[in-house]
């Protein structure tokens, strides 16, 4: 399609083409041509069906989603757009707002609620997932549901949200799923068919804007590749040379930062504008990495904007603050922001106030900010697309050490690159260093696929609901139709065929061993039984010994076997050792059967075995009797926290009952917070009732660990002291300075912690009559200052 025609005129070809009429009307309102891709899905979500898309960041993908939009709006219906992380939301809602007037568009992220009888509303996937099980009256007309980023529904944490939506959404909503390019597409498709029935699969590896991969070792900028999957021998030179000059052992260039052959940070910068490849990301993963990059760019006089754009830029952090009082742009270190922005660069991490993000964002959008050192949160979907991608490592810290970044990592980071409409090709560029070589750089490009794998698994508010729902009996049956469930069926389809293979050949080898004598099979058993007897008494390891009872006993069975063996009818057999081989063969196989079929028994209805084991914890604590919620279900119904059961135990203690507003939010922190690394080893309690309440929560908490593991089940993590302190501050009025004054936190993270903690104060307001009064106050103290006026974040 020829970008030059006017919208008229690809509308009238496009009706000359085919019968899809609100396809032909929506692609008319785009001053760019549609990709076949684009065109086959939004014919299908026009007949009606499913549709899964996956093709590569910054294919156009979300297109798809926004067509479903209008399909629901020109046919009187309503459409749900589902994200992962409320920044996405945002943005989707402006966009949305843009494009189908805010009157029509509606906004619901757990803590923002605007415009919530919309015929369009952005959400994020729990929001969605809470609806269903409250069988909320805002699901009425519902006619089609888009889930963006839906390979989301493998994170380790967040990801059974995806899958409770697929599975329980109603049948007559038609689901949009959106995913990055997997190589098992087809796969999660039929599983889409099965649950969510006609579902197109719609996959397409090319990207709009060609990606090309760089290797920058010392000030050189090297193609990674001199063809299609070969290293560029020039790169392989230039390690040799370099790993000579540095001369470091193997297992300490962990430690070593490249030297002479690599740029710092603010060099690469500036190599990356004489190249013109700017604007440009560059992946750091961390926090404190990203903040120092910006701090060194500074420190080394780069500028890379002129006396207009700055003015622009000036201008438009003024009004993304504008609403923070003096005092607290102090505590945000804005001046320090500002003069990084104006000379065009920026940091972008979870650690930043809401509004500072969505101003870098916007500036970097507009090509105003040409440099970001971000961490990998930016590559989940937000809008901000670069010329180049910059990568220092090919590993990050996961929480629990520090590991190489997967395949599928590598191409969400590096798909950043090239802007559609803008440029004729994006770069990615890897940083050398002895850790950082060509060939993992190489490996990493060279897999541009990964398979999507679920991370479903029953939690105590998702079965409770599904019960109250369902009946227990037909909430197991649900749950057997989850992604997981699919996969792991797939997985038993190959062991129960090698089980059939070792069975038939395991046949085959005992009738070899047939004898004319007798049954052989009972004579090889005697010779297993005697040899499995001969090799106990013969240990000498160590490792089990046995008392004068038990060897006496074990060598009188022995003279038993012997004599049985002697006796029997196979034993004067002149082919018994060729007979016995094949017997032995057969046992072998056999033994070996048995451990797959064990795995399958693993394998075979392992969430509604991990449903069954939820079901007997809550049995026991008196929260389900047979196939109906007790009371006290009722309210774990309600509470969606991942510390679900703990605080509902809380409540049901009555341990919340007592305190004050501001002791309440220090209390409820414990369920919501995780300390980064040491922070808060010994957490100061802010009052005497805290401490308290704080030590009972914890007993709790080791009493349903002890019930947990005789049920074999493990949810509820530790609670954490670490945020009862400043939260209580911050509910007793203290200004923002004092409440971080000796804190490591940032400003980001504690708007964000605050934000939790509103949004599951709600939920226990809505959960607990007794406890409602005291949320809506606390919610009311927290829900102020830098935190009320800030943009939703992730």
């Amino acid at each position: 399609m020829d970008a030059l025609e006017s919208p008229a005129d690809r509308y009238a070809a496009a009706k000359k083409r085919g019968s899809h009429p609100l396809t032909t009307e929506f692609i008319a309102q785009f001053d760019f041509g549609f990709d076949d891709f684009q065109i086959a899905a939004c014919h299908a979500v026009e007949d009606g069906r499913g549709v899964l898309v996956a093709a590569p960041t910054g294919a156009g993908k979300t297109v798809v989603g926004e067509f479903a939009a209008f399909v629901a709006l020109s046919r009187g219906k309503k459409c749900f757009y589902t994200t992962p992380i409320k920044a996405l939301s945002n943005q989707k809602y402006q966009e949305f707002c843009d494009r189908f007037g805010e009157e029509r568009v509606g906004l619901l992220t757990g803590d923002t609620n605007i415009n919530s009888d919309a015929q369009v509303m952005v959400m994020t996937t729990e929001v969605l997932r809470n609806m269903l099980y409250a069988n909320s009256s805002t699901l009425v007309n519902l006619g089609a549901v888009v889930m963006d980023e839906v390979h989301y529904l493998a994170d380790k944490f967040r990801g059974a949200v995806w899958e409770e939506v697929l599975i329980h959404l109603m049948e007559s909503v038609q689901v949009i799923s959106l995913s990055a390019t997997v190589s098992n597409a087809e796969e999660f498709g039929e599983w889409l068919g099965e649950v969510r029935g006609g579902t197109d699969v719609i996959v397409s590896e090319i990207r709009p804007i060609p990606l090309y991969q760089h290797v920058l070792i010392g000030s050189r900028l090297i193609d990674l590749f001199s063809e299609p999957g070969k290293v560029n021998p020039e790169i392989l030179a230039l390690e040799r040379a370099a790993l000579r000059r540095v001369r470091t052992p193997r297992d300490r260039r962990d430690r070593y930062d490249g030297g002479e052959n690599r740029l710092s940070r603010d060099e690469v910068i500036e190599k990356l504008q004489r190249e013109n490849l700017l604007p440009a990301i560059t992946f750091i993963f961390s926090r404190a990495g990203c903040d120092a990059a910006v701090k060194q760019c500074l420190q080394a006089g780069v500028r890379l904007t002129n006396s207009e754009e700055r003015l622009e830029i000036s201008k438009t952090a003024a009004q993304y603050t504008q609403n923070i009082a003096e005092e607290d742009l102090d505590v945000l270190g804005y001046r320090e922001w500002l003069i990084a922005l104006e000379r065009g660069i920026a940091a972008h991490h979870a650690g930043l106030l809401p509004s500072f993000k969505s101003a870098v964002e916007d500036l970097f959008q507009r090509g105003l900010v040409k440099a970001v050192f971000a961490t990998e949160t930016l590559a989940l979907g937000i809008n901000m697309p670069a010329r180049t991608v910059v990568l220092e490592k090919l590993t990050k810290w996961n929480g629990e050490g520090h590991v190489s970044i997967t395949p599928g990592e590598y191409t969400q980071l590096t798909g950043r690159a090239g802007r559609r409409g803008i440029d004729i090709e994006g770069n990615a560029v890897v940083l050398w260093s002895p850790t950082v070589d060509s060939s993992t750089s190489a490996g990493l490009a060279s897999t541009r696929t990964y398979p999507l794998r679920s991370s479903f698994t029953p939690s105590y508010n998702m079965s409770i609901n599904l019960i109250a729902r369902f009946g227990r009996e037909r909430a197991r049956t649900s749950l057997e139709s989850s992604f997981a469930q699919f996969q792991a069926d797939r997985a038993v389809v190959g062991l129960v065929k090698q089980i059939r293979k070792n069975d038939l050949a395991a046949n085959e080898q005992l009738e070899s061993a047939i004898c004319h004598l007798g049954n052989f099979t009972e004579y090889a058993s005697i010779r297993m039984e005697i040899k499995e007897v001969e090799r106990l008494l013969s240990r000498r390891d160590g490792k089990r010994t046995f008392d004068n009872r038990q060897r006496q006993k074990m060598e009188s069975d022995l003279d038993n076997l012997r004599r049985a063996l002697r006796q029997h009818e196979c034993h004067s057999c002149n082919d018994r050792e060729t007979h016995s081989r094949f017997a032995e063969r057969a046992a072998r196989l056999n033994r070996e059967s048995e451990g797959l079929r064990e795995r399958v028994e693993n394998r075979t209805h392992v969430i509604a075995k991990t449903f069954d084991r939820i079901c007997s914890v809550l049995e026991h604590l008196g929260y389900i009797e047979g196939e109906k919620p007790l009371a006290q279900g009722k309210i774990l119904a309600k509470i969606y926290a991942e510390s679900d059961l703990l605080l509902t135990e809380t409540i049901k203690d009555g341990i919340l009952d007592s305190l004050t507003a501001p002791e309440l939010v220090a209390v409820v922190s414990a369920m919501i917070y995780e300390s980064r690394g040491s922070e808060n080893l010994a957490p100061k309690m802010p009052h005497q009732n805290v401490a308290n309440a704080l030590a009972s929560i914890t007993a709790i908490w080791a009493h349903l660990e002890s019930i947990e593991e005789d049920f074999g089940v493990q949810t509820q993590r530790e609670p954490d002291f670490g945020f009862a302190f400043a939260s209580f501050k911050w509910a007793s009025g203290h200004g923002l300075s004092q409440v971080l004054r000796g804190s490591d936190m940032t400003v980001g993270d504690f708007v964000r912690s605050i934000k939790q903690l509103i949004d599951l104060l709600n939920q226990i307001g809505v959960a607990s009559e007794t406890l409602r009064p005291r949320c809506r106050e606390a919610i009311k103290k927290i829900d102020r200052g830098v935190v009320s006026y800030m943009v939703a974040d992730l």
